[in-house]
């Protein structure tokens, strides 16, 4: 399957929580994505791997994505290297996406900016020709995507571009509280964090309707690129 868009996240519920609204309007217009989780988000303080499995099919289901596969990498201690490289390059050359969304550049968790290298050294190392890779006993092809593009997490980087969601936040917010180990809930008996508390919740929104302000409309998510942002022309801007 030829996917428009490929999400990678270093742990499940990385991508709702950065991009899920831009998923979600991506989807609306027909375009085809998919999601890759590298790990299975086994270190996190609440839940279980098996939790996180079903919360990230429901997920999944609730964004309306073509396709969601997790790489069991190990949570925490995963390496930028040549093996995890060639896994990342397997779904890649697999779905041949046009756009790959990934990790932070920079964040409070070390698996986001580490996430964040080894998927963009992987698309580029991808397109090489005598790097042989095979799925399913067959031989893949070479696929370099054409954009590489790194959503915002917990530090609030400035972005190089901001994508309109409105209308798109309530589905996000689904997706994210499919999550129902991970967030905030008053009756959870569990050890508290960072992303368990109500304000933390709620920065969720606030932050998509700040940047919305920025660009004169509700809502917004805000992206990093390695490339210059190139438009069509000058009325193509909004």
């Amino acid at each position: 399957m030829k996917l428009d868009i490929l999400a990678f996240g270093a742990h499940p519920d990385d991508i709702e929580l950065s991009c899920g609204a831009t998923i979600a309007k991506e989807v609306s217009l027909g375009k085809k994505v998919g999601v890759i989780d590298l790990t299975r988000g086994e270190l996190g303080t609440r839940g279980s791997a098996e939790l996180r499995d079903k919360e990230a099919a429901k997920a999944a289901e609730i964004l309306g994505v073509s396709v969601r596969e997790n790489l069991a990498f190990s949570d925490g201690f995963f390496m930028n290297d040549r093996k995890h490289q060639l896994e990342v390059i397997k779904m890649i050359r697999k779905y041949k996406p046009e756009i790959v969304l990934c990790n932070a550049i920079d964040d409070r968790h070390i698996d986001h900016p580490k996430g964040s290298k080894l998927v963009s050294d992987a698309c580029f190392l991808s397109g090489l020709l005598k790097i042989e890779t095979e799925v399913e006993g067959k031989q893949q092809e070479k696929w370099r995507p054409k954009q590489v593009y790194h959503y915002i997490q917990w530090k609030n980087i400035e972005p190089d571009f901001v994508v309109n969601v409105t209308g798109f936040m309530d589905l996000k917010m689904k997706s994210v509280l499919a999550y129902s180990s991970q967030f905030y809930n008053p009756d959870s008996k569990e050890p508290e964090t960072p992303i368990t508390s109500k304000n933390f919740n709620e920065s969720i929104n606030y932050r998509a309707k700040d940047l919305g302000r920025l660009i004169d409309v509700d809502f917004a998510e805000g992206f990093t690129t390695e490339r210059y942002v190139a438009v069509e022309n000058l009325s193509k801007l909004i």
